[in-house]
């Protein structure tokens, strides 16, 4: 199979360049794979972080692209269909993650159908957690302009299919990630990070937002004894002060570590090496990334009951999910995971789900939906 992979690739930073770095590499095993990358991801006066770019010392997955596609320069849609077509591919594959890119995916996804050419977008959402008007015009625009569709949780199934109800596509959900090194001793994690040895740690990782309900976390913490620490990681998108503001209270203030930056990937492995439990405290999410870094490093989870999040962990008893995002409800998770050693029943279990759930049985989900798609029965 030849395929044009059109998303977000090194050296740009994230959660989504490093998924396709990742589905890149597994599709490469067997097939003849190009990927098309972004010259301009953001404009700046759109994008909230410090910088998209991975730092010199990063040591993010190289994944060779060409690097064409302008988000909001029209011309750059019509050559990157020009380019994409030169490598006649018989798939075009899509990561689709917000509908800010919809006009440029869709329009390179209409253009090159009338080729031939079949498109499968992969979707982690459907509905955005940070709603904005014109955001369902935009997403019913590309996702008509596609073949088939890989869904990473069946909450965004339910999504789909009340946007395409006649969408075809697969579920899989979210791999867990191989390339932030082996897990260390939680000794030496901690002593790395500065933090107590004698404490049960809490983490949170990823990039910091509203709906990501941190501000709910440092409150349930500051709600238990001071055997309990947190240690919140990941750059604010939004105002730092909020969080801050409640680690400053009375009783707190020494029982949290706040690294407020982005953590490139060869410094990934001592946070979840020093963490005792990974806690995802989500307002609203589809699907996350983070539990599959969690996965990785054989850390059990703690999450709200939002979006498809329950799907990856209840049914393989990896970890605890929470009925209500609120204070109270993650101080008691957080308390009986402790109480009742789950950790010990969770971490074998999630030994299991990395077996069974592999970036080779995603890419074979496409690879099937493909065939499917240009052999209908």
């Amino acid at each position: 199979m030849k395929i044009a992979f059109l998303s977000v690739f090194y050296p740009y930073r994230g959660g989504i360049s490093q998924f396709n770095a990742c589905v890149f590499r597994a599709l490469e095993k067997g097939n003849e794979i190009r990927a098309f990358n972004f010259k301009r991801l953001y404009p700046k006066v759109f994008f909230p972080g410090k910088t998209q770019l991975v730092s010199e010392n990063d040591t993010a997955d190289k994944i060779p692209s060409i690097q064409i596609l302008d988000s909001i320069n029209p011309i750059s849609f019509s050559k990157t269909v020009s380019e994409i077509e030169k490598y006649n591919p018989g798939l075009l594959l899509i990561d689709f993650w917000m509908p800010f890119f919809a006009p440029c995916f869709g329009y390179i996804s209409k253009k090159l159908r009338k080729k031939g050419i079949k498109t499968i977008a992969i979707l982690s959402n459907v509905i955005q957690h940070e709603k904005k008007p014109g955001d369902i015009i935009l997403t019913k625009y590309f996702l008509n302009r596609c073949d088939g569709f890989i869904v990473l949780a069946d909450s965004v199934r339910k999504d789909l299919i009340k946007l395409k109800s006649d969408a075809k596509y697969r579920t899989h959900p979210h791999p867990n990630y191989e390339h932030f090194g082996e897990k260390i001793p939680k000794e030496k994690a901690r002593e790395i990070l500065g933090i107590p040895q004698d404490k049960k740690v809490i983490l949170f990782f990823g990039l910091i937002r509203k709906y990501k309900g941190l501000d709910l976390l440092i409150q349930a913490i500051s709600g238990l004894t001071d055997e309990f620490y947190l240690l919140a990681v990941g750059e604010v998108y939004g105002k730092e002060d909020e969080y801050l503001n409640i680690i400053k209270e009375p009783g707190i203030e020494n029982r949290v570590k706040f690294v407020n930056q982005y953590i490139n990937d060869n410094d990934v492995a001592p946070y979840f090496s020093a963490a005792d439990v990974c806690v995802l405290p989500y307002r609203s999410a589809t699907q996350s990334g983070i539990i599959g870094v969690s996965y990785h490093f054989g850390l059990p989870v703690i999450t709200t009951d939002v979006g498809g999040l329950r799907e990856v962990i209840e049914p393989f008893g990896t970890g605890t999910v929470i009925s209500h995002a609120d204070v109270n409800s993650i101080k008691e998770s957080i308390l009986d995971y402790f109480r009742n050693r789950l950790y010990l029943h969770y971490s074998a279990n999630i030994e299991k789900f990395k077996l069974k759930y592999t970036w080779g049985s995603f890419t074979k989900l496409i690879e099937e939906l493909y065939y499917e798609l240009i052999n209908p029965k």
